[in-house]
């Protein structure tokens, strides 16, 4: 027999503010995903998206046929890989097309985790009209009753709002990207943006390497930092331009010399997109203070930035070095 996962997961809405009541819990750097084990197995690992990853992580799946009631079990949650008491993004990608062999040679140098955080099926049980707070309980059950440990890991969950911010302040240094919230009474509602997510963001500053669009009206800036060779490096793109931000880029910006080094180059305008954009490069001599998450790897953020306003009283020099993350450069 094989588990019909949903055609999408329930998802999340951004928000701008932590909201003062619901159900907290910890926003993993990862990729959500499902886990579906059959009665009899074999068990699955499927992305969000439909795509079957078992190659790819073949032992959380191996797992699952050892670990898991030998009942219909259906899991929605996280595949995340620690690395030096961080989560490491880079290392969980890493195990996307490649052959299965080298997939399971990544896994012995680095296991993954799956963190589970919702149950849709267990036995005959179809769980999703039930309330979250239901289908919470029927999870910790599981969990304990099976006496599951690594690479199984039950999410924390929290309706303490206090306890909820203090996990943002400890636990982002380790990679957390914010807290996830959601309604207690909410049943599972595939597609539907009915949970919500409120990211970590720090400020920091970035210099302005290039724009989309044209320097008389840009639509997207791509952002860079010096590395200690002098070269200026790409650190990431920026979100939809504040009109005041867009007015003030558009009278100081100007064209790039000769020997810029990102002429002829483009960027994504979106993670994992395959479509290219080209980048206009600008003099780099303006300097952004920016918004970013902790989903920073190899010297870039890799959510969308947030440009909050030009620093006059900052030139390139002060920036942070290429690779330094979110360190502010200045008062």
């Amino acid at each position: 027999m094989t588990i019909i996962v949903p055609p999408e997961p329930i998802l999340a809405a951004p928000v701008e503010s932590l909201p003062h009541a619901g159900v907290f819990e910890p926003k993993w750097d990862g990729f959500r995903s499902w886990v579906a084990r059959p009665a009899g197995g074999p068990a699955r690992v499927v992305s969000r998206r439909g795509t079957d990853l078992s190659d790819a992580f073949a032992d959380i799946a191996r797992a699952a046929d050892r670990d898991l009631p030998d009942v219909d079990v259906l899991l929605d949650g996280e595949l995340v890989v620690w690395h030096d008491g961080k989560l490491a993004f880079d290392l969980l990608q890493r195990r996307m097309n490649r052959t299965r062999a080298a997939a399971l040679r990544a896994a012995r140098e680095h296991p993954a985790n799956f963190v589970a955080f919702d149950v849709l099926r267990l036995g005959d049980r179809d769980l999703t009209a039930l309330p979250y707070t239901t289908r919470r309980a029927v999870l910790e059950d599981l969990f304990a009753e099976h006496a599951l440990g690594p690479p199984w890991a039950l999410c924390p969950s929290t309706t303490d709002r206090a306890l909820a911010e203090r996990w943002m302040r400890e636990w982002a240094p380790a990679g957390l990207e914010g807290l996830m919230i959601k309604d207690p009474a909410l049943r599972y509602l595939p597609g539907e943006r009915r949970w919500r997510k409120y990211r970590t963001r720090d400020t920091t500053e970035a210099v302005v390497g290039a724009v989309a669009g044209s320097p008389a009206n840009p639509t997207t800036v791509l952002f860079g930092r010096f590395d200690e060779a002098g070269l200026l490096r790409f650190v990431g793109r920026s979100t939809v331009l504040d009109p005041r931000v867009h007015a003030a880029l558009v009278k100081r910006l100007t064209p790039a010399a000769p020997d810029h080094p990102w002429h002829g180059r483009s960027f994504s305008p979106s993670w994992g997109s395959r479509e290219r954009h080209p980048m206009i490069p600008v003099a780099p001599e303006l300097v952004a203070e920016i918004a970013v998450d902790s989903a920073f790897e190899d010297g870039k953020w890799r959510h969308p930035i947030r440009l909050l306003r030009l620093r006059e009283d900052v030139v390139p020099a002060d920036v942070p070095v290429f690779g330094e993350g979110a360190r502010p450069a200045a008062g």
